[in-house]
């Protein structure tokens, strides 16, 4: 199964068991991802890096695939993943594959 069905899947099945509180937290992320300051890209970049920092595939595909939604190029994703390289090192450098993995859904 693809890490966004993933994901999906289990956003679906929160929804049945614990709709109140996956409301909220969807309620939660939409409010965050709004434009603001920031523009819908540059948070999805924002994001795709933490997802890098934080080791979780799952993030990375829900995030790179935000990026290229907000019309985020290849080299932007990637530039923005490394910063997560910067902070954590070779562990974080090893999450790029995913990265990759997800890049190579979009762009050829």
């Amino acid at each position: 199964m693809e890490r966004l069905e993933e994901a999906g899947s289990v956003m679906s099945r929160l929804m049945q068991d614990m709709p109140d509180q996956l409301k909220s937290f969807a309620g939660f992320i939409e409010a965050a991802e709004a434009e603001g300051a920031l523009d819908e890209k540059t948070k999805h970049l924002m994001l795709c890096s933490l997802g890098v920092a934080f080791q979780c595939a799952w993030c990375i595909a829900v995030h790179v695939k935000g990026c290229v939604d907000a019309g985020a190029n290849k080299e932007e994703i990637l530039e923005a993943a490394m910063m997560a390289v910067v902070m954590g090192g070779g562990p974080k450098m090893m999450y790029i594959e995913i990265v990759y993995e997800e890049l190579d859904k979009y762009f050829k």
